[in-house]
């Protein structure tokens, strides 16, 4: 990260000029300012989504040094709402010495994303600590790099070393960096999508990390199971499928399809992290499906949603269950 981008941020902004709204539970120029001198993890500023801030339901802010992204997920009936919001987040770029604010529009055709303010570096990356990912700020509508996931890349890391891991639905493969940098003694990554697996190989070499004991599948996980089981038995397993996919997955229809697989190549003792991200689904639904699919596996703990990521209903949040395998 640009380091002169590091030592501006502590420039203050004076509370009164940020909208109330956009504060969130805490100024963004508060949250700005607690950037380390030598990296900025990104993260979520402000999250409208959670229903917190009425009026603001439909505006996310995020982080990815030196850029800040904002996305607006539906059409404002006031005219002037995305006006105000943009003024409001380009004082706040340009106080903090930010390189640019790049705006998402989720409701129009495409997700077209521009720059409003300032200027675009060539090369973005999502941060966390030491580690960096490439993502794409426009022109699709994810980055490459969920931000709300950070407590499941958390609970990977403390566990993550001398075991052998298995990362379903890998996408672009943050896990497996996490995993490897925590001293995994092998990461088996997993989706259907080509151009996801090969950002993954990008990130790895991004960290200078090796891919000999690192495996990128390109496979429709519930008919290949064969491939994945043979690399196994896994210590840890990572269980991330979208919540609704037309023609591939269904999360309240296929999730059962995966867990009844898990004695198939978990190792007796292994911990598995199931993800939904489908919020007219609950913990409870993943609890009885287990319980019914796999009883050798019992529930551990729900882990605490990131704070970046309040919701007024903690079911509607995204949900990271641990399990354990012990039959």
């Amino acid at each position: 990260m640009n380091s002169s981008f590091a030592h501006a941020a502590y420039a203050t902004l004076p509370a009164q000029q940020v909208d109330a709204k956009l504060r969130g539970v805490r100024p963004i120029s508060d949250l700005l300012q607690e950037a380390s001198h030598q990296a900025v993890d990104s993260r979520r500023l402000f999250h409208g989504r959670g229903c917190l801030y009425p009026g603001y339901e439909q505006v996310t802010v995020d982080l990815f040094a030196p850029v800040l992204w904002v996305t607006f997920f539906k059409a404002p009936e006031d005219a002037d709402f995305e006006a105000r919001v943009i003024r409001e987040l380009a004082e706040i770029a340009e106080v903090h010495a930010l390189a640019a604010l790049l705006v998402q529009r989720r409701y129009l055709p495409d997700a077209p994303a521009e720059c409003v303010w300032g200027e675009l570096p060539n090369t973005v990356w999502a941060c966390r600590g030491q580690a960096k990912f490439t993502i794409q700020l426009g022109g699709r509508q994810n980055t490459g790099f969920f931000l709300d996931m950070e407590p499941g890349r958390g609970w990977l890391e403390q566990r993550a070393e001398g075991k052998r891991v298995l990362n379903l639905f890998s996408y672009t493969c943050a896990f497996s960096v996490v995993a490897q940098m925590a001293g995994a003694v092998s990461v088996v990554n997993v989706d259907m999508s080509r151009g996801a697996l090969n950002q993954g190989r990008e990130n790895h070499r991004l960290n200078h990390l090796p891919t000999d004991s690192i495996r990128f599948l390109q496979e429709n996980i519930l008919k290949s199971w064969g491939r994945i089981r043979r690399p196994g038995p896994y210590d840890i397993a990572i269980i991330d499928p979208p919540s609704f996919q037309r023609g591939s997955f269904v999360a309240a229809q296929d999730y059962r399809k995966l867990v009844r697989r898990l004695p198939e190549f978990m190792a007796a003792g292994g911990d598995v992290l199931l993800c939904l991200n489908a919020p007219e689904l609950g913990e409870d639904f993943l609890q009885a499906l287990v319980s019914e699919e796999c009883p050798d596996c019992y529930f551990v703990e729900r882990l605490t949603p990131s704070p970046d990521f309040p919701d007024k209903d903690p079911n509607q949040q995204l949900k990271l269950m641990h399990f354990r395998y012990q039959p």
